[in-house]
């Protein structure tokens, strides 16, 4: 009589549904070193950015002008509610958000040309990297009074150009010059960004795909941009958070004339201007948490894109 005997091999149980599955030992040092990296620069921004930023929270809770000292007394969201029910805002907010979509979008796309051309080049890599980066390397207030008096009537070699027009006193027009001159002066930085991200993909998988019969926009779509996404989703961000806190750029070529005010621009003038500390505030907590929320939107658009979101799939 022979007996049958059965080796029983246990599957590896799996976590409950809605907890998340544990880390492995590896994956748990890993993320307990980069706590202790990270660990001195948040306690640095803790310490230099918290003071400000809570007597900004107070500020804005204030009625509080410098011009009446004696009037200041606690009026809760009042001063956030007088800026959103305020026409000055949602056209400042407005403008902002024009010139921080078309500047990023068009950014965007001469960067990546600007990527595949600085990571081509064979001769003077050196040179044509150094000289690509000439126009970031500018300070802005710099770059901005040049143009500004690029568009001078009777001056400017720009306005000469047009019939010594003077696009800075329209708004339409001065907003497009505004533009242009974001465009000129970020999009050495974001194809130096991108560059960082396209150095990364293997040549030997796009020379792969090449004989497999794939197409340049094939390569490009289906191999160059998932792998470069970390690098895009920095480079978009980045961009995206300075374009909108954009000040520098107005404030040299129209001053906020014309319909040309940002946002930023509009709680310079609140705060320094007008000396309304309680106004100035909240626009200011305002503009940071749309800040907040489009670094959210980005980081949740993007998904596994952002650099540590697939530590628990280790």
């Amino acid at each position: 009589m022979s007996t049958n005997t059965q080796t029983v091999t246990a599957a590896p149980a799996e976590a409950p549904p809605g907890r998340k599955p544990q880390l492995s030992e590896g994956a748990r040092a890993e993320r307990n070193l980069g706590w202790m990296l990270i660990a001195p620069a948040v306690v640095v921004m803790i310490a230099v950015t918290a003071y400000p930023v809570g007597y900004a929270v107070y500020l804005s809770l204030e009625r509080y002008n410098l011009a009446l000292p004696n009037a200041t007394k606690f009026i809760g969201f009042a001063n956030y509610g007088a800026v959103l029910s305020s026409s000055y805002w949602w056209h400042s907010l407005v403008v902002t958000v024009i010139i921080t979509v078309i500047s990023v979008s068009i950014t965007l796309v001469l960067g990546m040309a600007l990527a595949f051309v600085l990571h081509r080049t064979i001769f003077g890599r050196g040179i044509v990297r150094t000289t690509s980066l000439i126009p970031y390397g500018i300070v802005t207030v710099a770059a901005a009074y040049s143009w500004q008096y690029a568009w001078t009537p009777g001056q400017g070699y720009l306005s000469s150009v047009f019939n010594n027009s003077a696009p800075l006193t329209d708004q339409v027009k001065a907003i497009i010059v505004i533009i242009i001159a974001e465009i000129w002066k970020t999009t050495p930085f974001m194809g130096l960004l991108l560059l960082a991200g396209l150095s990364l993909v293997p040549d030997d998988l796009l020379k792969a795909a090449r004989v497999d019969g794939a197409t340049a926009w094939q390569r490009f779509t289906k191999i160059m941009l998932p792998l470069m996404k970390p690098a895009i989703l920095v480079a978009l961000l980045f961009r995206t958070l300075d374009s909108f806190r954009i000040f520098d750029n107005i404030y040299i070529l129209t001053a906020g004339a014309n319909g040309t005010a940002s946002v930023s621009i509009l709680g310079y003038n609140n705060l320094f201007n007008a000396l309304n500390l309680g106004i100035g505030s909240a626009i200011s907590i305002l503009i940071f948490i749309c800040v907040a929320i489009i670094a959210v939107i980005y980081i949740i658009g993007f998904g596994t894109a952002a650099p540590g979101s697939d530590i628990g799939k280790r």
